[in-house]
């Protein structure tokens, strides 16, 4: 299967799968999501082995990525007109938020190739644009202004290398702010509470339908 054959395969599925919502916590942004969580994930599981698909984390808007775009669309001042990374991006919710308030440049990186094709439906939708980009950036540094992360601390090895590379970003001047709603390995420790919201959630994926999700920054770095 060709390049484009593959990608057109994937935005059949997303489109097949879901529909244009308003995330609950920033309704100025619509994404393509699932509306039946658990259906959604065994069909994938289902169809793993024929199409390759991993876990749609890009079928949802996380409680951390919502926390972070309310965020970011309530304080424009941040990302306007600054270069952003919006990392594991995943729907792209984040990314989007960032471009509409204003952000020079809008980097959305995931390593799943389903997550950057509804990134780029997302965007579209929301009538901004956003460069979707299937690469691993950790340990990477191309400049950017402003790092973004949602829901990133589920794991805890993933967690602490991820922590340590942002970290090293923030020393050089970059802004980083991580959304959270109390994942198992974040290091709260090294970071500082910076808004805190109580944001609806698909109690199929977290056990509860609010969900309270705090913006973080890393201690004793940048704003």
């Amino acid at each position: 299967m060709s390049a484009v054959d593959a990608r057109s395969d994937r935005l059949a599925f997303i489109r097949r799968h879901t529909r244009l919502l308003p995330v609950p916590h920033a309704p100025e942004i619509s994404l393509y999501v699932a509306e039946e969580a658990t259906e959604l994930w065994q069909k994938t599981e289902d169809e793993l082995a024929t199409i390759g698909l991993p876990p749609p984390f890009w079928a949802f808007a996380w409680a951390g990525g919502q926390a972070l775009a309310r965020y970011i669309l309530d304080h424009p001042e941040i990302v306007s007109g600054r270069r952003v990374l919006d990392f594991a991006s995943g729907s792209g919710l984040v990314a989007i938020a960032a471009a509409k308030a204003g952000a020079g440049q809008v980097i959305a990186a995931d390593i799943d190739a389903f997550a950057a094709a509804a990134i780029g439906l997302n965007a579209a939708a929301n009538g901004v644009s956003v460069d979707a980009r299937l690469d691993n950036l950790v340990g990477i540094d191309q400049g950017w202004e402003v790092i973004l992360a949602g829901d990133i601390c589920y794991e805890r090895e993933l967690a602490a290398r991820v922590i340590d590379w942002l970290s090293g970003l923030s020393q050089r001047g970059a802004a980083v702010l991580i959304g959270d709603p109390g994942r198992s390995y974040l290091p709260k420790d090294r970071l500082v509470e910076v808004a805190t919201y109580q944001v609806p959630v698909t109690r199929a994926l977290e056990d509860a339908e609010i969900k309270k999700s705090s913006v973080w920054r890393l201690a004793g770095e940048g704003r």
